[in-house]
């Protein structure tokens, strides 16, 4: 669901006032108004607009998530309603037809939204359902990568990066880096690529390494590190509709799967943490990160891996 003008809907709080329209001004007259409502270029008017929202879900019974407060859940017996908001954008799950239709005409009466059906495209990630899968994949994202760095007609890679990568900064070798490896003169380029590159992973678990260790050198990049981001592309041009696979089929079994690589940093000696979580068949959670503290042995560094899957399950 879409709503229309979100950031007019808002309450304001202080005592805010502006001049007024230059059509509705009278001659000789020298007031101001003072706003009732969000505007939009207001500093506060995202901030006005998710409290009225949520207010108002609240007042409907939805309980907002200690873990995420972008979702809201409602339940009654064995009927369930998950509500994710982006900004304006809505995305209602549940499992009882009758309460998702009753909400949504709660949601007409409160707010001016517009129904958009059943979810095909959402904040870049392009759903796919049958009765028996969902598919979560960014299709056309990872096309517009591929596009906007030029490598359309490039030949495809088979591995996002190569094995035993070390990649430092410029201020670490600085002698090498100045002849050899000369530091990019625009890192806007590279900034650019390496975060559209993290938002690629939401649905690629299959980069998550290799962005982990790109997006270490977003302030000062290389041509190294540029190669290194450029090769992912190539890797996503092998498979551009690669995605997380959601199976009806599931026993209820979580399986979780960690490891670490010791001391894999040339810079800080700090290990990786890499982990993935699913139910049943489907994949839930993974994450590829450098551990806080630097570990003295590899079996340390294991058991710093297992602390940090161990949380995320909980």
């Amino acid at each position: 669901m879409d709503v229309h003008n979100a950031f007019l809907h808002g309450d304001l709080d202080e005592e805010i006032y502006m001049e007024v329209p230059q059509r509705l001004q009278r001659q000789g007259e020298n007031k101001v108004c003072r706003l009732r409502k969000s505007l939009y270029g207001l500093k506060q008017v995202s901030r006005q607009w998710y409290a009225k929202f949520a207010k108002s879900l609240i007042v409907a019974g939805f309980q907002q998530s200690k873990f995420d407060y972008v979702v809201f859940t409602w339940t009654q017996g064995t009927s369930f309603i998950y509500l994710m908001i982006y900004v304006d954008d809505i995305l209602i799950m549940g499992n009882d037809e009758v309460a998702i239709k009753g909400f949504k005409e709660y949601l007409h009466s409160t707010f001016n939204i517009k129904d958009l059906g059943p979810p095909k495209y959402f904040l870049g990630i392009e759903i796919a359902r049958s009765n028996q899968v969902i598919s979560l994949s960014q299709r056309k994202f990872a096309l517009e990568i591929i596009s906007e760095v030029g490598l359309s007609r490039c030949k495809p890679a088979v591995i996002p990066i190569e094995q035993n990568t070390k990649l430092t900064i410029a201020d670490y070798d600085a002698g090498l880096s100045q002849q050899n490896d000369p530091v990019l003169r625009d890192p806007l380029g590279y900034q650019k690529l390496i975060g559209k590159l993290i938002y690629l992973t939401m649905t690629r678990p299959d980069i998550s390494y290799a962005v982990q260790t790109l997006s270490q050198f977003m302030h000062q990049p290389k041509e190294s590190h540029m190669n290194a981001a450029l090769k992912v592309v190539k890797y996503l041009k092998k498979s551009p509709g690669l995605g997380i696979l959601l199976s009806r089929k599931c026993d209820m079994r979580m399986t979780a799967y960690c490891d670490s690589d010791y001391a894999t940093c040339p810079m800080s000696r700090r290990s990786i943490t890499g982990f993935c979580i699913k139910l049943g068949d489907s994949l839930l959670s993974w994450k590829t990160k450098k551990q806080p503290t630097v570990s003295l042995s590899s079996a340390e560094a294991e058991y710093r891996a297992i602390a940090k899957t161990t949380c995320e399950i909980v």
